[in-house]
């Protein structure tokens, strides 16, 4: 899969925030949907985008939990559990299923998806999730490659293949791997080798947009030129240095419409 960077000639003029905000989400990219970070300002939810040659200046200041957002607004919340406290955080007791049912009662009667997601160069991770929204879970995860392996009626069902499978192949994978394979690309060879021994409906091959020459540094900040995201992780570039940063270690901090002057780890390159 290639990544393709495109920059942008004139950068989009920066969107001013308010004096003081707080990072209270993000949103990966969806088929109707543009990534972007969710700030909250005195109740008021709005979204900052992330589009790719934006340029964005914003320092990030205290960080405590992100409150909770639903239709009404914002609340806020000062504990300093992050991104969420105790009170603020909810449990998807389906991401910990295993075919038994951990609900009061099973609800999860709708076709469920099997698949194995690619991240590059060679970790291949099983996976579940409700059959319609198939394309759109691989590209919140940032997957390179994927393969659905096949559907079920329930998720039950979906759940129990997944934990056999998993007996083999990771059922998650953790951001610095993502991150540190952005400039790679996914082995051919592992990759034609796990599909052999798998019956599978169909393959993808996911283009997020850019591509990167060398490896970006994990950092968190939010002043640089987008360069584009991939799942949840976002890279811009500043000063020579490409950065690539975990959108979910931004949800908590308050952030200032100002240019963060921190000085940051540069790559070789930039030199």
């Amino acid at each position: 899969m290639r990544r393709r960077y495109r920059p942008s000639g004139t950068p989009l003029a920066s969107h001013r925030l308010a004096e003081r905000v707080q990072v209270v989400g993000y949103e990966t990219e969806r088929d109707d949907r543009r990534p972007a970070l969710r700030v909250a300002d005195t109740g008021r939810v709005t979204r900052e985008p992330l589009e790719a040659g934006r340029n964005l200046a914003y320092s990030l200041g205290k960080r405590h939990c992100a409150g909770v957002t639903d239709e009404t607004g914002h609340r806020a919340c000062d504990e300093g559990d992050t991104p969420y406290c105790d009170a603020h955080t909810s449990t998807w007791v389906c991401a910990r299923c295993t075919g038994t049912c951990l609900k009061d009662e099973m609800d999860c009667y709708d076709d469920h998806a099997i698949y194995l997601a690619a991240f590059a160069p060679a970790t291949f991770k099983v996976g579940v999730t409700r059959a319609w929204r198939l394309r759109t879970r691989l590209r919140e995860q940032g997957a390179d490659r994927a393969a659905h392996l096949r559907t079920v009626s329930n998720g039950r069902i979906a759940r129990e293949i997944e934990a056999r499978i998993a007996r083999e192949y990771t059922d998650r994978v953790r951001v610095p791997d993502k991150i540190a394979g952005l400039h790679r690309s996914v082995d051919e060879s592992a990759w034609s080798d796990t599909l052999a021994a798998f019956d599978h409906e169909e393959t993808f091959d996911f283009d997020y947009g850019f591509e990167l020459k060398s490896g970006a540094v994990p950092e968190t900040v939010v002043t640089g030129e987008v360069v584009g995201v991939q799942g949840r992780v976002f890279v811009l570039e500043r000063g020579g240095t490409t950065y690539a940063v975990d959108l979910r270690d931004l949800v908590g901090y308050e952030v200032r419409a100002e240019a963060s002057d921190r000085e940051l780890q540069s790559s070789l390159g930039a030199f």
